[in-house]
């Protein structure tokens, strides 16, 4: 009598993905100037001026990019510090420090234990700073994260949710965020000068929710504001609250507005 068959093995393929590669060794010091085209780079200094290309992965310690840097794959550092254009179609993860001034723009996520920015930022995904974030520019990006303050001077678009432990931001631009939400938040509109007033040239800010401890706006448009103290400075709109209005100049608003536009030749 023959014996029974074994069961069949199931094909299922495993969903466990597999460990991520170990980085490649950084060696040595590397220096670009011109026109320059690599595959990779792994290097404890990478110098780079010119216009300078990267096909894959850019693996360095300390990388100080000057000219036009593009990254094809991921770019990982201890610190970086770049002027004019950087340009990574996958993440950015800087443990250290990350200085720029420039245009920015990346494919992925960025992470960065300090962050210190001048010009433009567009993120295809989220933005993680452990410590302290400076921006003197615009950002637009999924989401934003940051351990300590964020101190922003310019524009920002963060549909998402913007977390710090604490935000002061002065908009000179039109922008707009998600759910904001620090222990201090102080939002306020540079004030229009002579010409934007001839020409009714306004920066209008809408906040979807901010939950703070205190909260501080002035010019800034908020449906939902959730705080034990709010200042609402001039010019600023609040939908709906939950908290005290401990201080309120005469011109802020809360509660349910229609608004239309202005009727075309309208001055008055």
């Amino acid at each position: 009598m023959s014996a029974a068959a074994p069961p069949p093995v199931s094909a299922t393929p495993s969903t466990t993905a597999p460990p991520p590669a170990a980085p490649r060794p950084r060696v040595g010091e590397l220096r670009d100037a011109g026109s320059i085209r690599r595959d990779s780079v792994d290097a404890e200094r990478w110098t780079a001026s010119g216009l300078v290309k990267v096909t894959g992965d850019a693996n360095v310690g300390e990388g100080t990019l000057d000219g036009t840097v593009s990254v094809g794959g991921r770019l990982a550092a201890t610190n970086v510090r770049y002027r004019g254009m950087l340009d990574i179609d996958g993440a950015l993860d800087a443990k250290g420090s990350f200085v720029g001034s420039g245009a920015l723009r990346t494919g992925s996520t960025v992470h960065a234990g300090t962050a210190d920015l001048k010009g433009t930022v567009r993120c295809a995904g989220a933005v993680t700073v452990d410590q302290t974030f400076r921006l003197r520019g615009s950002i637009a990006a999924p989401s934003l994260s940051v351990g300590g303050e964020l101190d922003l001077e310019g524009e920002a678009h963060v549909p998402g949710d913007l977390a710090a432990g604490a935000v002061s931001a002065r908009f000179k631009e039109d922008s707009t965020v998600g759910a904001l939400r620090a222990k201090s938040v102080v939002l306020r509109i540079k004030p229009p000068n002579l010409v934007e007033r001839i020409f009714f040239r306004t920066v209008t800010v809408r906040v979807a929710r901010i939950e703070a401890d205190t909260a501080e706006l002035d010019g800034v448009e908020v449906a939902f504001v959730r705080a034990p103290q709010i200042v609402l400075g001039r010019n600023a709109h609040v939908t709906q609250f939950e908290g005290t209005i401990v201080k309120r100049h005469p011109t802020s608003r809360v509660g349910y507005e229609s608004k239309s536009p202005r009727p075309y030749g309208l001055r008055r």
